[in-house]
């Protein structure tokens, strides 16, 4: 193998998914974003399909490479590169030690939007956070930040945990934002209550009314929409 491990994945991803572009689903693809990317018009499955391919044979990553691909995914500008990136990390997160969750926040606050944020938060963050529990604080400080991209992680990082909620954690997150004036973080505090309410619904029921006054209407109604 010549080059590094980042060279050689990124140049193989790029020739793979510059090949399989299609124009018409890419501008489709670019509109339901409203914009806000540029796009190759691959699909979910077929994008992940070619993913598979450009890692075929090549050695498991390092830290350090699994960092550098990641970055480097970032910095291409079709957001197929960044899906690649979220689905690399979540294979990968074993990999990853705790100082990766400052990498992690810089791809959070940087391109954002939901379809990164949303696959970051509850299968990296959150598996991340559970391997090194020390990075729980972290999330303490991210539940409060002016950025809605990290606070909007915060709230979802315990979504797949179940019996394993802290539900100390993600009810203060919920009453801490619960008047934030964001339609994101407002959805996911009714997203993270509505799945836990899968594990412990009358928690969630008991929750939900005591502080009805102060949650939004959307966050209520996501909430309680199983209930």
């Amino acid at each position: 193998m010549t080059g590094t491990y980042a060279d050689i994945v990124v140049e193989r991803l790029v020739r793979t998914y510059s090949a399989a572009k299609d124009p018409e689903r890419a501008v489709r693809a670019a509109a339901y974003m409203r914009n806000r990317f540029p796009f190759l018009g691959l699909s979910i499955p077929g994008q992940r399909s070619l993913g598979r391919t450009v890692t075929a044979g090549l050695p498991a990553p390092g830290e350090d490479d699994l960092r550098d691909v990641v970055v480097a995914c970032w910095e291409l500008p079709e957001r197929e590169y960044q899906y690649f990136a979220c689905d690399v990390l979540r294979a990968r997160v074993a990999v990853a030690g705790p100082g990766f969750l400052a990498t992690t926040r810089t791809l959070i606050v940087t391109k954002s939007w939901w379809d990164t944020i949303d696959p970051l938060a509850t299968r990296f963050v959150g598996d991340l956070v559970r391997l090194h529990p020390e990075l729980a604080t972290t999330m303490d400080d991210w539940a409060g930040d002016d950025n809605l991209w990290l606070v909007r992680t915060a709230i979802l990082h315990q979504l797949h945990y179940g019996a394993a909620t802290g539900t100390d954690r993600l009810f203060g997150y919920c009453t801490r934002q619960a008047g934030h004036p964001d339609f994101f973080v407002r959805k996911a505090i009714g997203w993270a209550l509505r799945h836990y309410a899968r594990t412990d619904p009358d928690a969630v029921r008991s929750y939900v009314a005591r502080h009805a006054g102060m949650l939004s209407p959307l966050s209520v109604r996501e909430a309680t929409k199983h209930l």
